[in-house]
């Protein structure tokens, strides 16, 4: 009866030491999973896209109100944003990783313009040591605003400023236009893109129609 109890006794403590024994496997284990969880990288994105774009709106807009507080009330402005995609460079994609965000916000026929491009694949073309032929002045920087549709290379309309970081491949624009009735039509009908050149991609690595902002 002895050698019985003792047995048992002995069958219980390998039980109890197994289970501490899964149970510090486990706790091991679960930070791991929690630290990893699955995201959709593109819902990520679009989230980042997002917050970026409502930025550079309120940027805009702080402009807008600084210069004219009478006439830039929230009520007259009017909001468009563009998201800068290599997939949209017409008519052949860029094969890049790089993104853009446009914020812009237009009063009257002022329009105040912010954003930012990220992880490009090389520094923007410089139209100084690399012009177009014939040269245009106008064009100061490698982003540009144009007059067109999205299947179409539509006409140089303005130059962004650019600001950008040591690396090149990341940075801010920035402009301010008074825009003429037959931009601001463009404007208000989808019809004005902004486009981003660099020295990897000289006809576009980035593109983005400005559309009606709808939060």
């Amino acid at each position: 009866m002895t050698n019985y109890l003792k047995k048992y006794q002995r069958l219980l403590i390998r039980t109890f030491l197994g289970l501490i024994a899964c149970f510090f496997a486990i706790s091991i284990a679960a930070p791991s999973q929690s630290i990893n969880p699955t995201i959709n990288p593109v819902d990520t994105q679009l989230l980042s896209n997002e917050s970026r774009l409502i930025n550079y709106q309120q940027q805009a807009e702080s402009v807008l109100i600084a210069q004219d507080s009478m006439s830039s009330q929230s009520s007259y402005l009017k909001r468009f944003s563009a998201i800068l995609s290599p997939d949209d460079v017409y008519p052949n994609a860029a094969s890049a990783f790089s993104t853009g965000a446009i914020g812009a916000v237009l009063n009257g026929n002022r329009l105040i313009v912010r954003g930012d491009y990220r992880g490009l694949s090389s520094p923007l073309r410089d139209y100084a040591t690399d012009p177009l032929s014939p040269p245009n002045p106008k064009i100061t920087s490698g982003i540009h605003i144009h007059r067109g549709s999205a299947k179409e290379n539509g006409l140089f309309q303005y130059a962004l400023e650019v600001q950008p970081e040591s690396n090149g491949l990341n940075g801010r624009v920035k402009g301010e236009f008074t825009l003429t009735d037959e931009q601001l039509q463009a404007l208000n009908s989808g019809g004005l893109y902004v486009d981003l050149h660099t020295k990897s991609f000289r006809a576009g690595e980035l593109r983005g129609i400005l559309k009606a902002y709808q939060a």
